[in-house]
Formats: structure tokens, sequence, C-alpha cells
């Protein structure tokens, strides 16, 4: 199991409870509660198949196809144009049949490298948007006070990484084991990137100083 990677998860789940607390933060955001829940529940139950010596090909694949979905999801509510909304939608649809074509007839027995590449892809293109979007926006934004913010360059920078990592995991096993050891580390340190800018973004519009002020 990776220790790190599931600390800055746990420790991501407890600043999700924080949004429960803020009256003003959309409704959607209070999901990553649940969902940063259940991908702790998939890490450790991955370990203990591992343990006792079950393929676990199968829940990391339609897992990353969920996560690819949840992530796309958040933004179709983040972005405003109704027609980038539409687009989403079907891909939303049409992307777990691919996976679940690749995973029992293309790919089988196998991480899903094809459809989780393309996953990328799609998450990716939904976060440039995102942006694109901000660069159009003609009033001014506060960006370290917006959530949305920090989800996409999380996730744009996680994806974008890790793209050809896990786009090539078939054809690492036979890498040497430091050569190996390294891709891990790079993948530890992506999670910890990608989990501390969800954290602040469950935290960034957490009013310190009135905080502090009840507490007196």
């Amino acid at each position: 199991m990776n220790f790190p990677a599931l600390l800055i998860e746990i420790i991501c789940l407890l600043a999700s409870v924080n949004l429960f607390l803020q009256a003003s933060i959309p409704k959607y955001l209070k999901s990553f509660s649940f969902f940063i829940a259940l991908t702790i529940i998939i890490e450790i139950t991955g370990y203990e198949l591992r343990k006792h010596v079950f393929t676990v090909n199968l829940l990391y694949c339609f897992f990353t196809a969920f996560e690819f979905v949840y992530y796309l999801l958040i933004i179709r509510f983040i972005i405003y144009n109704q027609k980038a909304k539409r687009i989403i939608f079907w891909v939303m649809i049409v992307y777990p049949i691919l996976v679940t074509i690749n995973v029992f007839f293309i790919q089988p027995g196998t991480f899903h490298t094809i459809t989780y590449s393309l996953g990328c892809l799609l998450v990716v293109l939904a976060c440039i948007y995102y942006f694109f979007e901000i660069f159009r926006i003609t009033h001014s934004v506060n960006l370290v006070k917006e959530p949305a913010f920090w989800l996409c360059t999380g996730l744009l920078f996680f994806y974008s990484c890790s793209l050809p990592l896990f786009g090539l995991w078939n054809q690492l096993h036979g890498l040497p084991k430091i050569l190996i050891k390294n891709l891990r580390a790079i993948q530890t340190i992506l999670n910890l990137l990608l989990y501390s800018l969800f954290s602040i973004a469950f935290l960034c519009r957490t009013n310190l100083k009135k905080n502090k002020a009840k507490l007196v």
C-alpha cells in the first residue's frame, strides 16, 4: 500500500468535512467527502486483495473509470456553457461503455491503459475549457477563494503528468526495479499534489478571522 498517498487522502477527507460547515458552498462539492472516502476504501481493499494473491485489475479498471466520470461530472457543474455541458454529458455516457469493451475484449486481464489514457485526455480537455471560460469572464474573480480553480488545477497537473506513466503501465513490468521504484515515487508525488490542491479547494473559503472571533 502506498502509505504516504493514503495519509494525504485521509487528510483530504478530513478537510472535506469543512464543506458541510459552509452554507455558501455548492452542493456538488460536498459529494467529495463520499468520493474520497470511497477512494480510501478501494485503496485498502486492493491492498488486502493483493496480500491474499487476488487479482485487482478489474477493481482498479472500473474504479478509475468511475473516477473519470465523477470528475467530468464535477467539471460539468463548474462550467457555464450549455453546449459544453451537453458534450460532457454524452461523454460521461459513452466512456463507461468504451471502458467495458476495452476491459473484456481488447485488454482483458490487464490494466485498461487505452481507455485510461483516453480518460486522462478527456479530463485534461475539460479542465482546459474551464480555464478558457475564466479568461473570458468580464468581471474579476478571486481565484484564491475559488474552489473550482484549485480542483481543476489539481486535475490538470495530475492527469497531464500521469498520462504517460499509467498509459504505459502494462509495459513497465520488465523494467529494472530501481526504475519502477522511481516511477512509483513520481506517482506518490502526483497524488500528494492532487490531494493537497483538493484540500486547499475545501478550505479556501474558510473565514479564519471569523472563526477565531467566535472562539474568543
